[in-house]
């Protein structure tokens, strides 16, 4: 029963954030969630915490405590801007295709890989605004396909399909559709269409092991894996924010051998767009949004990575399986989009 009251607040939540806030004077709304920001921080809620010590890893035990904190604090703004803009996005969406075509370096990889016809994954991290970047997407290039998480109450989950899909984007459900999303999105990319996953934080018990700023974390299996397996282009996108506009950087396609074994292909893909998700992200250090665990040393042992397999063990993975999303993700085996509702009690 509490439970169900939970959920029903949760949606009610979110549904006054999109009626309301996009309502609001931007200059009013934008000062309103930094000061949620703000209190989070001085609260140190749990979320909070976990961001202070993923950063601590990103910029090394060099940076003093002091300036930790204000590079944390000022992560947790860049955060609630996001939401922000998530609410306000239908009245924002001309000015953020705008500023976001203003403020990109490397479209013409998308461009080129669409004209191969073999489809393109664009892997993005928790980082900026990833639906400021999907509007963007669509206005330049048409509606790409992507994997959204069933979100519990189901009303918040229909409110969140709805708000993506008038965005533009083929959203598919992780679970409870028709068919499998492995099987929609292998379809969408052999038709020569585009993907966007959500590609540095597995949730599953499977994935990636990867090394990630020195240190062993997994990520989701199914950007590489389906670019093995289709040959469409994996393409990196690293986004933060740029002052009041959007910064997007589209790399080059990654490059997968087309014959070897399809694990050790699978990994060496992962393995490089961890590396360039790092980069991107120690530049950036203050836009990336990483309020979970994530590094397998901060993990549940029951997550901890199984025993390596003796040779001709378990075999290769043969075709991609489901995905995870945040507002726009991918999960250990697919692709994806929509992250776990924010718990504020937990900020």
């Amino acid at each position: 029963m509490v439970g169900k009251l939970r959920e029903r607040l949760i949606d009610l939540a979110f549904a006054a954030g999109w009626a309301l806030v996009k309502a609001l004077p931007h200059r009013l709304a934008a000062a309103g969630f930094r000061i949620f920001a703000d209190l989070a921080c001085r609260r140190q809620g749990r979320g909070v915490r976990r961001l202070r010590s993923n950063l601590r890893r990103v910029v090394g035990p060099a940076m003093p405590d002091a300036d930790l904190d204000a590079l944390t604090r000022h992560a947790m703004r860049s955060y609630a801007r996001y939401w922000l803009e998530v609410f306000r996005l239908p009245v924002l969406r001309a000015r953020a295709v705008a500023g976001a075509e203003a403020g990109t370096v490397g479209a013409e990889n998308i461009d080129a890989a669409i004209a191969a016809g073999k489809g393109a994954i664009l892997a993005l991290p928790h980082s900026g605004n990833w639906d400021v970047a999907a509007v963007w997407l669509v206005a330049r290039s048409g509606t790409f396909a992507t994997v959204a998480e069933r979100l519990k109450p189901e009303s918040l989950f229909r409110r969140f399909m709805a708000y993506r899909e008038s965005l533009g984007m083929e959203v598919i459900p992780l679970s409870g559709g028709d068919r499998s999303p492995s099987d929609v999105l292998t379809e969408r990319l052999r038709a020569g269409g585009v993907i966007c996953l959500l590609g540095d934080r597995d949730l599953t018990k499977g994935g990636v092991e990867v090394t990630f700023f020195g240190e062993r974390t997994k990520m989701p299996a199914g950007p590489a894996l389906l670019a093995a397996t289709t040959g469409a282009a994996l393409i990196p996108v690293g986004l933060w924010f740029d002052g009041a506009g959007w910064a997007q950087r589209v790399h080059p396609p990654l490059h997968i051998p087309a014959t070897g074994p399809l694990r050790e292909r699978v990994h060496a893909a992962t393995q490089a767009l961890a590396d360039v998700f790092a980069a991107d992200i120690a530049e950036h250090p203050a836009d990336w949004h990483m309020l979970q665990r994530l590094w397998l040393a901060d993990l549940d042992p029951a997550r901890q990575p199984r025993p390596a397999a003796a040779p001709g063990g378990p075999p290769e993975p043969a075709a991609p399986a489901p995905v995870r999303p945040g507002p726009v993700a991918g999960n250990g085996r697919g692709a994806a989009a929509s992250d776990p509702v924010p718990d504020p009690a937990e900020a």
